[in-house]
């Protein structure tokens, strides 16, 4: 059985993109190399509920311009139907998670839900595979296919030894020929015919033409 795990970002347009938004580095006051939230769990206890206060309050603001990605739809009927179990892996906390969900895809599962809360974050793939321990793999991330639009995505992915699809747009152009992205796409409905027709990665293929899709 083949199992998906996406990220809040790779199913909605928003704006700013929450965790990948400049607004968030200028409110604390750090450059674009610092990773956001290994920043925050630096600090003192009562800085860092200031700091994790203060993006929270930005993703609130942000989370009321979520718009669906093109061909979601489409795709989660397709997971549906064949009975693919979806789980959500994000650096992101958990209200935007629940707004997302609640308000764009009610009647469609997604579990387990891994949020900022959960450490470590991505790109640690330890998210990922505590997904796959929950699901009862005994291969840990080599039946997942992990979607999502960033190189922490990308990588947390692959360390946990799942195949990795990038949602491409002008921002992340840039990672189609990275070492860690194994499938890209442009439209999230490009993934059922991606698996309808399979692709490998290393020794293991994903999807298959005809019948249930398969991991293996």
């Amino acid at each position: 059985m083949l199992h998906i795990l996406e990220t809040p970002d790779s199913l909605t347009v928003s704006a700013p993109q929450l965790t990948k938004s400049p607004s968030l580095r200028a409110a604390l006051a750090i450059s674009r190399s610092t990773d956001i939230l290994e920043h925050i769990y630096s600090l003192p206890p009562p800085a860092q509920d200031a700091a994790m206060e203060s993006i929270r309050a930005i993703e609130r603001t942000a989370m009321a311009a979520q718009k669906l990605q093109p061909g979601l739809g489409a795709l989660m009927e397709y997971l549906d139907k064949r009975g693919i179990r979806k789980g959500i892996c994000t650096r992101n906390f958990d209200l935007p998670v629940t707004h997302l969900l609640s308000t764009f895809l009610p009647g469609h599962v997604f579990a387990p839900i891994i949020t900022r809360e959960f450490r470590p974050p991505k790109p640690h793939p330890a998210g990922i595979l505590h997904i796959a321990r929950e699901w009862g793999l005994a291969d840990g991330g080599e039946g997942l296919i992990m979607v999502g639009d960033s190189i922490d995505d990308m990588t947390a992915g692959h360390r946990a030894g799942a195949a990795t699809v990038l949602l491409v747009n002008e921002a992340n152009a840039h990672l189609r020929g990275h070492e860690h992205t194994d499938v890209c796409i442009g439209r999230l409905d490009e993934l059922v015919g991606v698996l309808e027709g399979g692709f490998e990665v290393g020794d293991g293929r994903y999807g298959e033409g005809e019948g249930e899709v398969a991991g293996f």
